[in-house]
């Protein structure tokens, strides 16, 4: 099988049920899902797994639905038998960040990006996310689609803010706080 199919030579693409502009707002989203997943397997690039097995395996898991959320966005229709994410998805990765939250110390002010390399790739993801969440909102602006995907998204980019902030808590890295924040996250920080 060759890589290059000369399909797309003419501006368009195939998605499941038609062809498309490549400028798409359907191909934007996945697109950027795709950026997404390429930033987290980045990420799991830099997991100890001595010290940090549950993100190494967390990350991959997360690679896997993220393909998962591209494909459900590639349909030109509506077909929710066919859809691959479903609600509990987004409930495991909110264990997921209530397990992270006890590990770490709690936080009052916004914290800059940063700190270990694998604690800076995941902030990476979660603004990356955050830009796929924004893409899928224009295209479900205009059309239908799994809603699962956004709220995914949604809990995502948290996640990965979660997991940032244990990756430098595990190698003794301090989140540096942003200096001119106000008291943003309340008492708790949790």
């Amino acid at each position: 099988m060759k890589l290059y199919t000369r399909t797309g030579d003419t501006g368009q693409t195939s998605v499941i049920g038609g062809r498309v502009d490549k400028d798409d707002l359907r191909i934007e989203a996945y697109g950027t899902i795709d950026e997404l997943n390429s930033y987290v397997g980045l990420a799991a690039a830099y997991v100890d797994p001595a010290r940090s097995g549950d993100l190494s395996d967390q990350l991959q898991q997360i690679q896997h639905e993220l393909f998962d959320c591209g494909a459900d966005l590639a349909y030109a229709t509506e077909d929710e038998d066919r859809y691959k994410v479903r609600g509990e998805l987004s409930a495991r990765l909110e264990v997921w960040m209530d397990q992270y939250q006890q590990e770490t110390p709690p936080i009052e002010k916004f914290i800059l990006p940063g700190g270990t390399q694998l604690a800076a790739a995941l902030h990476v993801c979660r603004t990356v996310c955050r830009r796929a969440e924004r893409r899928v909102v224009s295209l479900f602006r205009t059309k239908q689609g799994n809603a699962e995907v956004l709220i995914y998204l949604n809990r995502l980019s948290d996640y990965f803010f979660a997991a940032a902030r244990v990756a430098n808590y595990r190698l003794d890295q301090e989140d540096v706080e942003y200096i001119r924040s106000a008291n943003v996250f309340g008492k708790s920080g949790k």
